[in-house]
């Protein structure tokens, strides 16, 4: 240790002393020695006086016994070398994930997108969240280019399922992290469109939080770019996307407008395609279309929604469950009708644990 640093060290002793009223002192000599262990004659150093050793003990917040006690490296270099295996072990795992391993996972995610969409976020957030862990581990530790981007796309896509679980659960800053490290493994995968994906859904976080213009903003950016690159089922849902937002923010004539475009670019998706998964359809279109009628509210979504509700396949029991909410929204001005639609709505949002639904329920009473 450089003599300044020890001579910096007594006069701040000194101060310290002063201020709690410590008798005890400790001068740079002193200080010299029980660094180093040994007396001027080269012997052992044996304890400070009592009132230094105080001092010493009252400026560490630790007996002076541990303060004189020899540095042992062993315990220190045994935790290291014990991180450096279970890195090196990380490394090897990540080494045996092939193409076949790649598979069985997106065929895990695609159970889990199933259990949610029937069950609900309460019934598998915990699952979903240990899956972005195993799976960001995993691409961390890959060093093969091809596999670190194929993981990084399926991490994309576990990130905006737990994204949009924690919107539905109304955790706002956890959905908005999770955004944030889809569009980050995204950008990895070398795959734009599940950047524009995950953008577009992280924008849900603002209109449900009131911040309808930034929301519409940072669609109508998405909406643009990914024109040049995004599939066509992709296109479609940004448009749909697009006239939610400008739904919420009031703005009639452009979400109408922008529901006409999803509607002619929407087309059936072939299995194989590219890009992030996509539930789109001509009922869950216009589902989504009555859904921002309702909120302009528009009389014609009571149509709409009561269309939807025939042909809406039951197993998509959250979009279910946004439907009959919607539909008691639409048909507020009929007391009778919307008591037996609020009720309904009721029953399926308690079933879910949805707390996004019962906040849209809530602000009919």
């Amino acid at each position: 240790m450089r003599k300044e640093t020890l001579q910096e060290f007594t006069e701040y002793a000194e101060r310290f002393a002063r201020d709690h009223g410590e008798p005890g002192t400790l001068s740079q000599r002193h200080l010299e020695r029980l660094v180093a262990g040994q007396g001027p004659n080269g012997r052992p150093l044996g304890k400070p006086r009592p009132a230094t050793a105080r001092l010493l003990e009252r400026i560490f917040g630790m007996p002076i016994d541990v303060l004189l006690s020899p540095y042992v490296p062993g315990d220190n270099q045994a935790e290291l070398d014990t991180k450096e295996q279970e890195f090196r072990a990380r490394l090897r795992t990540s080494a045996r994930v092939d193409t076949g391993v790649i598979e069985v996972l997106r065929q895990q995610l695609n159970l889990i997108r199933r259990l949610d969409r029937q069950l609900g976020a309460r019934a598998v957030q915990a699952e979903v969240a240990a899956k972005v862990q195993q799976a960001t581990e995993l691409m961390q530790h890959s060093t093969m280019p091809s596999t670190r981007a194929r993981l990084a796309a399926l991490l994309c896509e576990l990130c905006t399922l737990a994204g949009w679980q924690a919107l539905d659960r109304a955790q706002m800053a956890t959905a908005w992290r999770y955004y944030e490290q889809a569009k980050a493994a995204a950008r990895e995968s070398g795959d734009k469109s599940f950047e524009a994906h995950a953008t577009a859904e992280q924008a849900f976080v603002l209109i449900d939080m009131g911040e309808t213009q930034d929301a519409v903003e940072m669609l109508e950016r998405v909406r643009k770019d990914a024109r040049r690159y995004a599939p066509r089922i992709l296109t479609s849902w940004l448009a749909a996307a697009c006239g939610e937002a400008y739904a919420a923010d009031h703005c009639c004539v452009a979400a109408l407008r922008a529901f006409d475009d999803a509607d002619e670019l929407l087309c059936p998706q072939p299995h194989d395609v590219a890009g992030p998964h996509v539930t789109l359809d001509e009922v869950h279109l216009k589902r989504w279309r009555g859904h921002a009628l309702a909120r302009l509210g528009s009389i014609e979504a009571i149509v709409v929604l009561k269309d939807c509700l025939s042909r809406l396949d039951q197993t998509f029991a959250r979009a279910h469950a946004s439907l009959q909410v919607d539909l008691a929204i639409a048909m507020k001005g009929n007391n009778i009708d919307a008591r037996r639609q609020y009720e309904r709505a009721s029953v399926l949002v308690n079933e879910l644990g949805s707390a996004r639904q019962w906040r849209r329920l809530a602000s009919m009473v």
